[in-house]
């Protein structure tokens, strides 16, 4: 009877439970339909229609049914960018740019917190603007966002094709302002996209942990600050893509890249369903984020000697929050595991047990500290470790993910590296002294002068004046071409007007050298029947190239730059002068010019295989041998070589790509371009100094970190070109896997491990030398070298692709493999030594 009873009991409790269980369940469930009844805004920036990405809808900022929620207006013309590379998606397909303030005016929006993220693609604007010139700001509602923000930079540093900058921001009943501008000195800006998620409930609580006196401690937090997320990361887990988690759209990382020692935590996953320890919760991160968890090894426990510890690089002289997200996996019980949190050094948590803080196992939750970070300090520590002063038995630690903010101060979450001021208040006031001693010595004599510049200034204004009233007769300031046309009509060269050096634009000065045949703007119409678009081959920053004909149907390249652009105007003055004083086989010659009409033209010779790029993918043209690879690198070389070495000063490139060696009508490789190319250092010095400018993908990391330019920035560029020859594919390639999109990293790692013919264009198997492609990956690693210093030189890059070229004719010949034109290697060799 009595076990009937208890029987009955633990049924009846069962069904208690069930039944609580399912109310539960309910509750969440409704908790969470309420929290996905979200508002996002979504703006394809510079494009007047609507695409689809992921399942959501992105309306263009100039598309007609957007209505009135959404106002334009800009201080400037606006501009519309697109880009023709398809890899890159609808969305990052277009871009908005702009040249004086841009605002976004949203209208009719809920009040409440939203994430605005803003997109930056620069590889969508490259074929037709120079990113890595444009710097700019952005402020939301008067709370600056960024400061002197290069994108292009930015994707460099990261190696990604994208920039995502994302805000958490508080919008009330008057909407939102979102102000673009360039800054001072920058040609101008751009946007792809904006997004605007609202968050439905409380994200943060009021009163947040601080760090430095164990546990207890609080502050509060004001939203209205402004936060920017920094680091959103899944730990000992895998990247978790943005998608509907409580309408927030949220990507998460991975922790391994930033841990001090990878092999100090393990990666474990959970056997059972996980919920949220609250359910107010699940808008905080998706459960996924709690399936996987990093916990210290066994060998770590028992030795005590090492803690788990992340390195994060932040910005100095901010507030930063940062949210640990915890869920026991293992244990069932108290003191399963105790462990104490450090951040920055500093204790944030002691005998810390996640089971009692989330109430159970299989629950997730989540803890936030707020710790200041000096000006000094540009580093962010986050470590987990036992605690064994408790002598508890478990003395783990475990950890699921992590995000890290950064808070505003003083209506600024923008931070710009300042350079050139002085660190000490001595100092500066050391300098203001020596200042007002030396102005009481020089008043006197600053008054007799005072008259003289006066004067000198006012008879330099009107000089200026009436110079740029000159100028504006013509759009065409070609000094040095219209110099070099005076001598070739036999006139008289002023004294000094064309020297040696650099103009203002530190461009290339040469001296006044005849550059060829001057053409009428009558030859030019007809050789391209009047720059018909079907006689377009090329299209850049500084307008098209066109095929032409001329003379006796002689075919030749025509480039007319656009008289609207600037940067067209320095490149075409740029590489006339390059070309008026270099000649070699492997540089691509000029035939001549036209400058009439305010037209600006110059004709080079054509090649008629077109670019190395059109032969190794995205095209059908014919795919090149392992052989005419190596013959094509090795031409390319001496080009650069010859720049390097064949004249008084060096000459840098500057824009080294495989759309800049062109292949004439035998194969023969040709170095063009030279619109970006720069005179070398002096003698006496290792680098120029100088802007950042090239192409994203092929920019040397160590140039655009130190903006000192030096023949090695060339040489890196040449590397990623060699590995962009041996596996057939784009510098970056944004539809493939994140370790994949940025080839010269991807390259990188698989010529590190030697395994290099693992990913070889597949239109090469079985054509090779093994020790030939073995050499070739060394060469092109010592080329991607971090330091410039540790890079070869063009001459020795030359010698080993020769080298390279040797030992796989020498394999041809051992296997009786015919060269590319049918000949056996033996005849080959007996025909080249008759001189046939």
């Amino acid at each position: 009877m009595r076990g009937s009873r208890k029987r009955a009991m633990v049924t009846l409790v069962q069904l208690l439970r069930l039944l609580l269980m399912s109310l539960l369940s309910a509750a969440g469930e409704a908790q969470l339909s309420s929290e996905t009844d979200s508002v996002s805004v979504l703006i394809n920036c510079g494009s007047n229609s609507t695409v689809t990405v992921t399942g959501r809808t992105w309306t263009g900022d100039l598309s007609p049914g957007i209505g009135g929620n959404l106002t334009l207006t800009s201080a400037s013309p606006m501009e519309e960018a697109t880009s023709t590379n398809s890899t890159l998606g609808p969305l990052y397909g277009s871009g908005r740019i702009f040249t004086g303030v841009l605002n976004y005016t949203f209208r009719q929006l809920p009040t409440g917190n939203y994430f605005l993220r803003l997109h930056f693609c620069p590889f969508a604007l490259e074929d037709s603007h120079n990113v890595n010139e444009s710097t700019f700001g952005v402020l939301a509602n008067g709370l600056r966002l960024l400061s002197g923000f290069n994108v292009a930079g930015e994707a460099s540093i990261s190696s990604s094709y994208l920039i995502i900058r994302e805000y958490l921001i508080p919008i009330n009943s008057n909407g939102l302002v979102l102000e673009f501008a360039p800054e001072k000195g920058s040609p101008f800006g751009f946007v792809n996209a904006i997004e605007m998620v609202s968050v439905v409930g409380q994200l943060f609580s009021d009163s947040i942990g601080t760090v430095g006196g164990g546990s207890g401690g609080t502050t509060s937090l004001n939203l209205n600050r402004g936060l920017e997320t920094v680091y959103r990361l899944n730990v000992g887990g895998p990247e978790i893509q943005p998608r509907g988690e409580s309408g927030l759209w949220r990507h998460w990382g991975v922790d391994t890249g930033y841990m001090i020692n990878p092999d100090a935590g393990i990666e474990i996953k959970n056997t059972s369903n996980i919920t949220y320890a609250s359910m107010n919760d699940s808008a905080v991160a998706p459960l996924v984020l709690y399936e996987t968890a990093r916990t210290m090894s066994n060998t770590q426990v028992v030795e005590r000697k090492f803690n788990m510890s992340w390195k994060f690089k932040v910005d100095p002289g901010f507030d930063y929050l940062v949210r640990l997200h915890f869920c026991e996996l293992v244990f069932d019980q108290l003191n399963g595991r105790n462990f104490r949190i450090f951040i920055n050094n500093k204790s944030a948590a002691d005998n810390f047990d996640i089971y009692a803080q989330a109430g159970g196992k299989n629950r997730g939750y989540h803890h936030d500290y707020v710790d200041a970070i000096s000006s000094k300090v540009s580093s962010l520590w986050i470590q987990l470790g036992p605690d064994t002063a408790t002598g508890a038995s478990g003395t783990d630690a475990l950890l699921n993910g992590l995000e890290i903010y950064k808070l505003g101060r003083n209506g600024n979450l923008a931070y710009t590296v300042k350079t050139g001021t002085l660190s000490k208040a001595s100092s500066s006031n050391a300098r203001r002294a020596r200042v007002l001693l030396w102005g009481v010595g020089m008043g006197l004599a600053s008054v007799a002068l005072l008259a003289v510049v006066i004067g000198f200034s006012i008879v330099i204004r009107r000089k200026v004046k009436m110079n740029e009233s000159r100028d504006k007769k013509c759009v065409w300031k070609p000094l040095f071409l219209n110099e070099a046309v005076l001598n070739s009509r036999g006139g008289r060269r002023r004294e000094g007007a064309v020297g040696g050096g650099k103009n203002a634009n530190g461009s290339l000065i040469g001296s006044s050298i005849r550059v060829g045949r001057r053409f009428a703007i009558a030859e030019i119409r007809a050789a391209t029947r009047s720059f018909d678009e079907s006689m377009v081959i090329g299209v850049g920053g500084f307008g098209k190239v066109f095929r032409g004909e001329i003379d006796d149907g002689t075919l030749v390249a025509i480039k007319r730059a656009n008289p609207q652009s600037e940067q067209g105007l320095n490149e075409f003055e740029t590489e006339i002068e390059v070309l008026s004083k270099l000649r070699h086989r492997h540089l691509v010659s000029m035939i001549g010019f036209c400058e009439e009409n305010n037209e600006m033209i110059l004709v080079y010779e054509f090649m008629a295989n077109g670019t190395l790029r059109s032969h190794l993918f995205g095209s059908d043209l014919l795919r090149l041998s392992w052989k005419q690879r190596l013959e094509v690198c090795i031409g390319a070389a001496r080009g650069l070589h010859y720049l390097h070495t064949g004249a008084d000063r060096s000459i840098i490139h500057r824009d080294v790509k495989t759309t800049n060696i062109l292949l004439d009508e035998n194969f023969v490789s040709k170095m063009s371009d030279f619109g970006l190319s720069r005179t070398g250092p002096a003698l006496d010095r290792t680098h120029v100094s100088t802007a950042v400018k090239g192409s994203f993908g092929y920019l040397d990391p160590e140039y655009f970190r130190r903006q000192q330019l030096t023949e090695k920035s060339d040489v890196y560029s040449f590397g990623v070109v060699l590995f962009e020859v041996v596996c057939a594919r784009a510098v970056i390639n944004p539809s493939l896997p994140k370790d994949q999109i940025n080839l010269a990293e991807w390259a990188l790692r698989w010529q590190r491990e030697r395994s290099l013919e693992k990913i070889v264009d597949p239109f090469l198997e079985g054509g090779f030398s093994p020790e030939s492609m073995e050499k070739y990956g060394e060469i092109a690693e010592k080329c991607l070298a971090d330091e410039g210093r540790n890079r070869p030189t063009m001459g020795e890059v030359l010698w080993h692709l020769e080298y390279v070229l040797h030992l796989h004719e020498m394999w041809l010949r051992a296997n009786n493999i015919k060269d590319d034109n049918g000949n056996s290697i033996s005849t080959l060799e007996s025909q080249q030594a008759m001189g046939t």
